[in-house]
C-alpha cells in the first residue's frame, strides 16, 4: 500500500450527510409504523456522543442501572441497536464470538487492524484497498456496494511489551 493514499489510526473525518442520526432514525420508524420512544432517543443519544466501537454489554454498563431515571432494559438495548443497523445508522460484525458495533451513518467506508493481544481496533482507510475490490468484482461480474476488511494481528505495543517480558524472562 502507498502511504499517500492509505490512512492508519488517525480520526475519521466524517462525510456529509443530509440528517441527524435522530431524524435519520425517525424517518425509519414512521416508515415502519414504530413509535421514537424516549429509550430509543436516549440511546441513539448515547451512542451518538462519541465515536467508539462496542458491544451491547459495553452500552449496557453505561447506561443507568434499574430504577434511575434514563434506565433501558437489555431486551429493549438489543432489540434497538438491531433497529439502529436496519436505520443504516450502525454497522454489526463480528469479533471474537462478540456482535461489535460502529458508526456507519456520516462515516467513510474503511476498514480495520484487530490485535488479538490486547483487542485494539485500528481503523484505516486505503484506496488501495478499495481498487482491488472493485478489480476482483469487474473480474467476477459483480457489483460491490461495500467490504469488511479486518486484518488480526499484534499492534506495536504488544509486540514490545512480549519483547521486553522476555528480556526479563531471560535475567
Amino acid at each position: 500500500m502507498s502511504s499517500e493514499n492509505t490512512t492508519v489510526g488517525q480520526p475519521l473525518e466524517a462525510v456529509p450527510v443530509s440528517m441527524t442520526p435522530l431524524q435519520r432514525f425517525e424517518e425509519y420508524l414512521q416508515s415502519k409504523g414504530l413509535r421514537n420512544t424516549e429509550q430509543r432517543r436516549h440511546l441513539l443519544e448515547q451512542v451518538f456522543n462519541r465515536h467508539e466501537h462496542f458491544d451491547a454489554d459495553q452500552l449496557i454498563d453505561q447506561l443507568p442501572s434499574k430504577g434511575n431515571a434514563n434506565y433501558v432494559s437489555r431486551p429493549t438495548v438489543y432489540r434497538t441497536l438491531r433497529e439502529f443497523v436496519d436505520a443504516g445508522l450502525l454497522q454489526c460484525f463480528e469479533l471474537d464470538g462478540r456482535s461489535v458495533y460502529e458508526h456507519d451513518y456520516g462515516y467513510p467506508q474503511h476498514d480495520h487492524l484487530y490485535c488479538t493481544k490486547c483487542r485494539k481496533l485500528i481503523e484505516f482507510t486505503s484506496e488501495d484497498t478499495i481498487r482491488i475490490r472493485d478489480e476482483v468484482a469487474k473480474q467476477f461480474r459483480f457489483r460491490a456496494k461495500e467490504h469488511r476488511f479486518i486484518i488480526h494481528g499484534v499492534c506495536d505495543e504488544c509486540t514490545k511489551r512480549r519483547a521486553r517480558d522476555r528480556r526479563q524472562d531471560r535475567v
